[in-house]
Protein backbone atom coordinates (compact mmCIF):
# COMPACT_ATOMS: atom_id res chain seq x y z
CA UNK A 1 0.00 0.00 0.00
CA UNK A 2 1.37 3.41 -0.99
CA UNK A 3 1.14 6.53 1.19
CA UNK A 4 3.02 8.96 -1.08
CA UNK A 5 0.51 11.81 -0.84
CA UNK A 6 0.28 11.45 2.93
CA UNK A 7 4.07 11.67 3.15
CA UNK A 8 4.09 14.84 1.07
CA UNK A 9 1.30 16.45 3.08
CA UNK A 10 2.98 15.54 6.37
CA UNK A 11 6.20 17.20 5.25
CA UNK A 12 4.23 20.29 4.20
CA UNK A 13 2.31 20.31 7.49
CA UNK A 14 5.53 20.18 9.51
CA UNK A 15 6.49 23.56 8.09
CA UNK A 16 3.50 25.27 9.73
CA UNK A 17 2.03 22.87 12.34
CA UNK A 18 4.13 21.68 15.28
CA UNK A 19 5.00 18.08 14.49
CA UNK A 20 2.64 18.20 11.53
CA UNK A 21 -0.35 17.22 13.70
CA UNK A 22 -2.84 19.00 15.95
CA UNK A 23 -2.92 16.40 18.72
CA UNK A 24 0.12 14.63 20.15
CA UNK A 25 -1.82 11.35 20.16
CA UNK A 26 -1.63 11.36 16.35
CA UNK A 27 2.17 11.31 16.42
CA UNK A 28 1.95 7.64 17.47
CA UNK A 29 0.25 6.58 14.24
CA UNK A 30 1.76 3.57 12.48
CA UNK A 31 3.57 3.82 10.08
CA UNK A 32 3.14 7.63 10.16
CA UNK A 33 0.32 10.16 10.53
CA UNK A 34 -1.91 9.60 7.50
CA UNK A 35 -4.14 12.16 5.79
CA UNK A 36 -7.74 11.28 4.95
CA UNK A 37 -10.15 12.90 2.56
CA UNK A 38 -13.41 11.04 3.11
CA UNK A 39 -15.23 8.97 5.71
CA UNK A 40 -18.53 7.20 5.09
CA UNK A 41 -20.14 4.63 7.37
CA UNK A 42 -17.51 2.19 8.65
CA UNK A 43 -14.89 3.11 6.03
CA UNK A 44 -12.25 5.76 5.45
CA UNK A 45 -10.43 6.80 2.27
CA UNK A 46 -7.01 8.44 2.48
CA UNK A 47 -5.47 11.00 0.11
CA UNK A 48 -3.70 8.21 -1.77
CA UNK A 49 -7.02 6.53 -2.54
CA UNK A 50 -6.57 3.67 -0.06
CA UNK A 51 -9.73 2.44 1.64
CA UNK A 52 -9.90 1.13 5.22
CA UNK A 53 -12.42 -0.47 7.52
CA UNK A 54 -12.19 1.90 10.47
CA UNK A 55 -12.12 0.71 14.08
CA UNK A 56 -10.52 3.92 15.37
CA UNK A 57 -13.75 5.86 14.80
CA UNK A 58 -12.26 9.22 15.69
CA UNK A 59 -10.88 7.74 18.97
CA UNK A 60 -14.40 6.61 19.89
CA UNK A 61 -16.96 9.33 19.13
CA UNK A 62 -18.24 7.92 15.80
CA UNK A 63 -20.66 5.42 17.32
CA UNK A 64 -22.79 5.62 14.17
CA UNK A 65 -19.82 5.64 11.81
CA UNK A 66 -18.63 8.42 9.55
CA UNK A 67 -20.99 11.12 8.26
CA UNK A 68 -24.26 9.54 9.36
CA UNK A 69 -27.01 11.30 7.36
CA UNK A 70 -29.29 11.87 10.36
CA UNK A 71 -26.53 13.63 12.28
CA UNK A 72 -25.56 15.76 9.29
CA UNK A 73 -29.19 16.79 8.74
CA UNK A 74 -29.64 17.69 12.40
CA UNK A 75 -26.46 19.75 12.49
CA UNK A 76 -27.38 21.53 9.24
CA UNK A 77 -30.85 22.35 10.56
CA UNK A 78 -29.31 23.75 13.72
CA UNK A 79 -26.83 25.89 11.80
CA UNK A 80 -29.64 27.21 9.61
CA UNK A 81 -31.29 28.65 12.74
CA UNK A 82 -28.03 30.09 14.08
CA UNK A 83 -24.84 28.48 15.30
CA UNK A 84 -24.32 30.41 18.53
CA UNK A 85 -26.42 32.89 20.49
CA UNK A 86 -24.31 33.46 23.62
CA UNK A 87 -27.62 32.72 25.31
CA UNK A 88 -30.04 29.88 25.81
CA UNK A 89 -32.18 27.97 23.33
CA UNK A 90 -34.89 25.38 23.69
CA UNK A 91 -32.94 22.48 22.20
CA UNK A 92 -30.42 22.51 25.07
CA UNK A 93 -33.31 21.91 27.49
CA UNK A 94 -34.46 18.94 25.42
CA UNK A 95 -30.95 17.50 25.44
CA UNK A 96 -30.61 17.97 29.19
CA UNK A 97 -34.01 16.34 29.71
CA UNK A 98 -32.95 13.42 27.54
CA UNK A 99 -29.70 12.90 29.47
CA UNK A 100 -31.47 13.09 32.82
CA UNK A 101 -33.99 10.51 31.61
CA UNK A 102 -31.30 8.12 30.34
CA UNK A 103 -28.45 8.38 32.86
CA UNK A 104 -29.29 6.89 36.29
CA UNK A 105 -27.29 9.43 38.33
CA UNK A 106 -28.14 12.56 36.31
CA UNK A 107 -30.39 15.01 38.17
CA UNK A 108 -28.79 18.12 36.67
CA UNK A 109 -26.40 18.61 33.74
CA UNK A 110 -24.03 21.20 32.29
CA UNK A 111 -22.81 21.04 28.71
CA UNK A 112 -19.24 21.73 27.62
CA UNK A 113 -16.97 21.18 24.66
CA UNK A 114 -14.41 18.56 25.80
CA UNK A 115 -14.04 15.80 28.32
CA UNK A 116 -10.86 17.37 29.71
CA UNK A 117 -12.81 20.52 30.49
CA UNK A 118 -15.82 19.02 32.28
CA UNK A 119 -13.57 16.84 34.43
CA UNK A 120 -12.01 20.04 35.78
CA UNK A 121 -15.49 21.33 36.61
CA UNK A 122 -16.19 18.10 38.50
CA UNK A 123 -13.03 18.57 40.59
CA UNK A 124 -14.01 22.14 41.38
CA UNK A 125 -17.46 21.09 42.56
CA UNK A 126 -16.04 18.29 44.70
CA UNK A 127 -13.60 20.60 46.42
CA UNK A 128 -16.25 23.24 47.04
CA UNK A 129 -18.64 20.65 48.44
CA UNK A 130 -16.18 18.91 50.77
CA UNK A 131 -13.80 21.71 51.70
CA UNK A 132 -10.99 19.24 50.96
CA UNK A 133 -8.25 19.44 48.35
CA UNK A 134 -6.89 16.08 47.21
CA UNK A 135 -8.12 13.93 44.33
CA UNK A 136 -7.56 10.18 44.12
CA UNK A 137 -6.88 8.81 40.64
CA UNK A 138 -5.68 5.43 39.41
CA UNK A 139 -2.64 4.28 37.46
CA UNK A 140 -3.30 4.03 33.75
CA UNK A 141 -6.55 6.03 33.83
CA UNK A 142 -6.74 9.00 31.48
CA UNK A 143 -8.85 12.00 32.45
CA UNK A 144 -7.65 14.63 30.01
CA UNK A 145 -4.44 16.43 29.17
CA UNK A 146 -4.41 19.12 31.89
CA UNK A 147 -1.53 19.27 34.37
CA UNK A 148 -3.47 18.04 37.39
CA UNK A 149 -4.63 14.76 35.77
CA UNK A 150 -2.06 13.87 33.11
CA UNK A 151 -0.24 11.97 35.82
CA UNK A 152 0.64 8.25 36.04
CA UNK A 153 -1.22 7.62 32.79
CA UNK A 154 1.53 5.52 31.20
CA UNK A 155 4.54 5.61 33.54
CA UNK A 156 7.53 3.37 33.00
CA UNK A 157 7.54 0.64 35.61
CA UNK A 158 11.03 1.77 36.66
CA UNK A 159 9.57 5.16 37.64
CA UNK A 160 6.13 4.09 38.88
CA UNK A 161 7.19 3.23 42.40
CA UNK A 162 5.73 0.55 44.72
CA UNK A 163 2.53 -1.01 43.44
CA UNK A 164 0.51 -0.21 46.59
CA UNK A 165 1.83 3.37 46.80
CA UNK A 166 2.56 4.45 43.25
CA UNK A 167 4.55 7.59 42.53
CA UNK A 168 2.72 10.48 40.87
CA UNK A 169 4.55 10.47 37.54
CA UNK A 170 3.89 13.44 35.22
CA UNK A 171 2.73 12.35 31.78
CA UNK A 172 4.47 15.22 30.02
CA UNK A 173 7.23 17.76 30.38
CA UNK A 174 6.16 21.17 31.58
CA UNK A 175 3.80 20.08 34.37
CA UNK A 176 3.65 22.30 37.41
CA UNK A 177 5.11 20.31 40.28
CA UNK A 178 2.70 22.04 42.67
CA UNK A 179 -0.30 20.16 41.24
CA UNK A 180 1.23 16.79 42.06
CA UNK A 181 0.72 17.45 45.76
CA UNK A 182 -3.04 17.47 45.20
CA UNK A 183 -3.11 13.95 43.74
CA UNK A 184 -3.09 10.54 45.37
CA UNK A 185 -2.33 7.79 42.86
CA UNK A 186 -3.49 4.22 43.55
CA UNK A 187 -3.51 0.89 41.72
CA UNK A 188 -6.90 0.07 40.22
CA UNK A 189 -8.96 -3.02 40.99
CA UNK A 190 -7.42 -3.45 44.46
CA UNK A 191 -10.20 -2.95 47.00
CA UNK A 192 -7.92 -3.53 49.98
CA UNK A 193 -5.47 -0.76 49.04
CA UNK A 194 -8.38 1.52 48.15
CA UNK A 195 -10.10 1.08 51.51
CA UNK A 196 -6.91 1.40 53.52
CA UNK A 197 -5.96 4.65 51.77
CA UNK A 198 -9.37 6.28 51.86
CA UNK A 199 -9.84 5.55 55.56
CA UNK A 200 -6.37 6.81 56.45
CA UNK A 201 -6.64 10.05 54.43
CA UNK A 202 -10.37 10.76 54.24
CA UNK A 203 -10.08 14.23 55.76
CA UNK A 204 -7.85 15.30 52.86
CA UNK A 205 -9.77 13.73 49.97
CA UNK A 206 -12.37 15.66 48.02
CA UNK A 207 -13.04 13.08 45.32
CA UNK A 208 -12.11 9.79 43.75
CA UNK A 209 -12.20 9.73 39.95
CA UNK A 210 -12.23 6.49 37.98
CA UNK A 211 -13.06 5.11 34.58
CA UNK A 212 -15.79 2.45 35.01
CA UNK A 213 -13.91 0.29 32.51
CA UNK A 214 -10.22 0.98 32.05
CA UNK A 215 -10.64 2.16 28.47
CA UNK A 216 -7.30 3.72 27.64
CA UNK A 217 -5.25 0.77 28.89
CA UNK A 218 -6.41 -2.76 28.23
CA UNK A 219 -10.21 -2.29 28.27
CA UNK A 220 -10.03 -3.79 31.75
CA UNK A 221 -13.29 -4.54 33.55
CA UNK A 222 -13.68 -3.79 37.26
CA UNK A 223 -13.29 -6.75 39.57
CA UNK A 224 -16.64 -7.95 41.01
CA UNK A 225 -17.60 -5.66 43.88
CA UNK A 226 -14.81 -3.14 43.29
CA UNK A 227 -16.92 -0.18 42.20
CA UNK A 228 -19.50 -1.07 44.83
CA UNK A 229 -16.76 -0.88 47.48
CA UNK A 230 -15.74 2.52 46.13
CA UNK A 231 -19.36 3.71 46.29
CA UNK A 232 -19.76 2.49 49.89
CA UNK A 233 -16.53 4.09 51.07
CA UNK A 234 -17.32 7.44 49.45
CA UNK A 235 -20.73 7.48 51.14
CA UNK A 236 -19.25 6.60 54.52
CA UNK A 237 -16.34 9.05 54.35
CA UNK A 238 -18.03 12.01 52.65
CA UNK A 239 -15.95 11.74 49.45
CA UNK A 240 -17.35 12.64 46.03
CA UNK A 241 -17.41 9.70 43.61
CA UNK A 242 -16.68 10.88 40.03
CA UNK A 243 -17.19 8.45 37.16
CA UNK A 244 -15.36 9.38 33.95
CA UNK A 245 -17.64 8.12 31.18
CA UNK A 246 -16.09 10.15 28.38
CA UNK A 247 -15.29 6.86 26.61
CA UNK A 248 -18.01 4.56 27.95
CA UNK A 249 -20.92 7.00 28.07
CA UNK A 250 -23.72 6.04 25.65
CA UNK A 251 -21.46 3.37 24.11
CA UNK A 252 -22.47 0.43 26.32
CA UNK A 253 -26.04 1.37 27.23
CA UNK A 254 -28.37 4.38 27.00
CA UNK A 255 -27.36 5.22 30.56
CA UNK A 256 -23.68 4.54 30.02
CA UNK A 257 -21.44 2.13 31.90
CA UNK A 258 -23.16 3.09 35.14
CA UNK A 259 -26.33 1.48 33.82
CA UNK A 260 -24.40 -1.42 32.28
CA UNK A 261 -22.54 -2.11 35.55
CA UNK A 262 -25.25 -1.03 37.99
CA UNK A 263 -23.30 1.70 39.81
CA UNK A 264 -24.43 5.20 40.79
CA UNK A 265 -21.75 7.93 41.04
CA UNK A 266 -22.18 11.43 42.46
CA UNK A 267 -20.86 13.13 39.31
CA UNK A 268 -20.27 11.79 35.80
CA UNK A 269 -18.53 13.15 32.74
CA UNK A 270 -19.52 12.34 29.16
CA UNK A 271 -18.28 13.13 25.65
CA UNK A 272 -17.21 11.17 22.55
CA UNK A 273 -20.22 8.97 21.60
CA UNK A 274 -22.68 11.50 22.97
CA UNK A 275 -22.77 13.47 19.69
CA UNK A 276 -21.52 10.90 17.21
CA UNK A 277 -18.46 12.92 16.18
CA UNK A 278 -19.36 16.50 17.03
CA UNK A 279 -17.36 18.24 19.83
CA UNK A 280 -19.46 18.11 22.97
CA UNK A 281 -19.14 17.07 26.60
CA UNK A 282 -21.40 16.88 29.60
CA UNK A 283 -21.10 16.99 33.37
CA UNK A 284 -24.02 15.34 35.15
CA UNK A 285 -24.83 14.46 38.72
CA UNK A 286 -26.71 14.95 41.93
CA UNK A 287 -28.70 18.18 42.10
CA UNK A 288 -27.13 19.10 45.45
CA UNK A 289 -23.68 19.09 43.90
CA UNK A 290 -24.53 20.50 40.48
CA UNK A 291 -26.40 23.47 41.96
CA UNK A 292 -23.10 24.64 43.45
CA UNK A 293 -22.55 26.03 39.96
CA UNK A 294 -25.11 28.68 40.94
CA UNK A 295 -23.52 29.26 44.35
CA UNK A 296 -20.03 30.54 43.68
CA UNK A 297 -18.49 27.68 41.68
CA UNK A 298 -17.67 28.81 38.16
CA UNK A 299 -18.17 26.82 34.97
CA UNK A 300 -18.09 28.79 31.72
CA UNK A 301 -17.41 28.35 28.02
CA UNK A 302 -18.11 30.31 24.87
CA UNK A 303 -18.98 27.22 22.83
CA UNK A 304 -21.03 25.42 25.50
CA UNK A 305 -24.40 24.19 24.18
CA UNK A 306 -23.95 25.71 20.73
CA UNK A 307 -26.89 24.86 18.51
CA UNK A 308 -25.01 22.65 16.06
CA UNK A 309 -23.68 20.14 18.60
CA UNK A 310 -26.86 20.10 20.68
CA UNK A 311 -28.94 19.13 17.66
CA UNK A 312 -26.35 16.53 16.64
CA UNK A 313 -26.38 15.09 20.16
CA UNK A 314 -30.15 14.77 20.13
CA UNK A 315 -30.03 13.00 16.77
CA UNK A 316 -27.25 10.68 17.96
CA UNK A 317 -29.15 9.69 21.10
CA UNK A 318 -32.37 9.25 19.11
CA UNK A 319 -30.63 6.68 16.93
CA UNK A 320 -29.27 4.84 19.96
CA UNK A 321 -32.60 4.46 21.76
CA UNK A 322 -34.78 3.80 18.69
CA UNK A 323 -36.37 0.38 18.39
CA UNK A 324 -36.06 -0.38 22.10
CA UNK A 325 -32.26 -0.30 21.96
CA UNK A 326 -31.74 -2.14 18.67
CA UNK A 327 -28.50 -0.19 18.17
CA UNK A 328 -27.01 -1.71 21.33
CA UNK A 329 -28.02 -5.23 20.38
CA UNK A 330 -26.26 -4.66 17.10
CA UNK A 331 -23.14 -3.18 18.71
CA UNK A 332 -22.80 -6.05 21.17
CA UNK A 333 -23.49 -8.71 18.55
CA UNK A 334 -21.05 -7.39 15.95
CA UNK A 335 -18.41 -6.34 18.47
CA UNK A 336 -18.69 -9.65 20.30
CA UNK A 337 -18.37 -11.61 17.06
CA UNK A 338 -15.27 -9.66 16.05
CA UNK A 339 -13.70 -9.90 19.53
CA UNK A 340 -14.36 -13.63 19.83
CA UNK A 341 -13.24 -14.24 16.26
CA UNK A 342 -9.86 -12.62 16.89
CA UNK A 343 -9.45 -14.63 20.09
CA UNK A 344 -10.31 -17.87 18.25
CA UNK A 345 -7.75 -17.17 15.51
CA UNK A 346 -5.08 -16.52 18.14
CA UNK A 347 -5.91 -19.77 19.96
CA UNK A 348 -5.81 -21.75 16.71
CA UNK A 349 -2.35 -20.38 16.01
CA UNK A 350 -1.16 -21.04 19.55
CA UNK A 351 -0.48 -17.37 20.30
CA UNK A 352 -0.61 -15.63 23.68
CA UNK A 353 -3.12 -12.95 22.74
CA UNK A 354 -5.57 -11.41 25.20
CA UNK A 355 -8.81 -10.06 23.73
CA UNK A 356 -10.97 -8.46 26.40
CA UNK A 357 -13.79 -5.98 26.76
CA UNK A 358 -17.57 -5.91 26.47
CA UNK A 359 -17.90 -5.84 22.66
CA UNK A 360 -18.73 -2.32 21.47
CA UNK A 361 -15.20 -1.61 22.69
CA UNK A 362 -12.49 -4.19 23.33
CA UNK A 363 -8.71 -4.52 23.53
CA UNK A 364 -6.20 -6.80 21.84
CA UNK A 365 -2.79 -7.44 23.41
CA UNK A 366 0.13 -9.81 23.04
CA UNK A 367 0.36 -11.01 26.65
CA UNK A 368 0.36 -14.41 28.38
CA UNK A 369 -2.31 -13.56 30.95
CA UNK A 370 -5.46 -11.36 31.07
CA UNK A 371 -4.80 -7.70 31.86
CA UNK A 372 -6.18 -6.73 35.29
CA UNK A 373 -4.55 -3.38 36.07
CA UNK A 374 -1.94 -0.99 34.71
CA UNK A 375 1.05 -3.00 35.92
CA UNK A 376 -0.09 -6.15 34.13
CA UNK A 377 -1.02 -4.17 31.01
CA UNK A 378 2.43 -2.56 30.95
CA UNK A 379 4.00 -6.00 30.37
CA UNK A 380 2.25 -6.58 27.03
CA UNK A 381 4.38 -6.70 23.87
CA UNK A 382 3.49 -3.31 22.37
CA UNK A 383 6.17 -3.49 19.69
CA UNK A 384 4.64 -6.67 18.32
CA UNK A 385 1.17 -5.16 18.43
CA UNK A 386 2.42 -2.15 16.46
CA UNK A 387 3.67 -4.56 13.80
CA UNK A 388 0.21 -6.13 13.72
CA UNK A 389 -1.31 -2.66 13.36
CA UNK A 390 0.91 -1.99 10.35
CA UNK A 391 0.13 -5.37 8.79
CA UNK A 392 -3.62 -4.83 9.17
CA UNK A 393 -3.36 -1.33 7.72
CA UNK A 394 -1.65 -2.82 4.67
CA UNK A 395 -4.75 -5.01 4.27
CA UNK A 396 -7.22 -2.15 4.67
CA UNK A 397 -8.07 -2.44 8.38
CA UNK A 398 -7.36 0.59 10.57
CA UNK A 399 -7.00 0.08 14.33
CA UNK A 400 -5.56 2.08 17.21
CA UNK A 401 -1.91 1.54 18.05
CA UNK A 402 -2.69 1.13 21.75
CA UNK A 403 -4.88 -1.94 21.18
CA UNK A 404 -8.38 -0.53 21.70
CA UNK A 405 -10.96 -1.36 19.02
CA UNK A 406 -14.28 0.48 18.62
CA UNK A 407 -17.29 -0.81 16.68
CA UNK A 408 -20.05 1.40 15.24
CA UNK A 409 -23.67 0.81 14.27
CA UNK A 410 -22.57 1.26 10.65
CA UNK A 411 -20.36 -1.84 10.70
CA UNK A 412 -21.93 -4.97 9.27
CA UNK A 413 -21.13 -8.68 9.09
CA UNK A 414 -19.34 -7.92 5.83
CA UNK A 415 -16.79 -5.69 7.57
CA UNK A 416 -16.38 -8.22 10.37
CA UNK A 417 -15.79 -11.03 7.84
CA UNK A 418 -13.21 -8.95 5.95
CA UNK A 419 -11.48 -7.99 9.19
CA UNK A 420 -11.28 -11.55 10.49
CA UNK A 421 -9.85 -12.65 7.14
CA UNK A 422 -7.17 -9.98 7.45
CA UNK A 423 -6.40 -11.02 11.04
CA UNK A 424 -6.19 -14.65 9.96
CA UNK A 425 -3.73 -13.70 7.22
CA UNK A 426 -1.33 -11.62 9.32
CA UNK A 427 -1.58 -12.75 12.95
CA UNK A 428 1.51 -14.72 13.85
CA UNK A 429 3.56 -13.39 10.96
CA UNK A 430 3.81 -9.78 12.08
Amino acid sequence: MEWTQSERLLERARQVIAGGVNSNVRLAAVPQPLFFERGEGPRLTDVDGNSYIDYVLGQGPLIHGHSHPALLRAAAAGMARGMMFAAQHEAEIRLAERICALVPSAERVRLGSSGSEVIQAAFRIARAHTGRQKIVKFEGHYHGWFDNVLVSVAPGLDAAGPREQPHAVPGTRGVSEAVLADLIVLPWNDAEVLERTLRARAEEIAAVITEPIMGNVGCIMPQPGYLETLRRLCDELGIVFILDEVITGFRLAPGGAQQFLGIRPDLSTFGKAMAGGFPVACLAGRAELMELLTAGVNHSGTYNANVLVVEASLACLDLLIAGDGEAYRRLFALGGRLRDGIAAIARKKGLDVQVQGPGPMFHVAFAPEPLTDYRSAALQDTARYHRLTRALLERGVRVLERGLWYVSTSHTDREVDETLAAVEAVLGSE
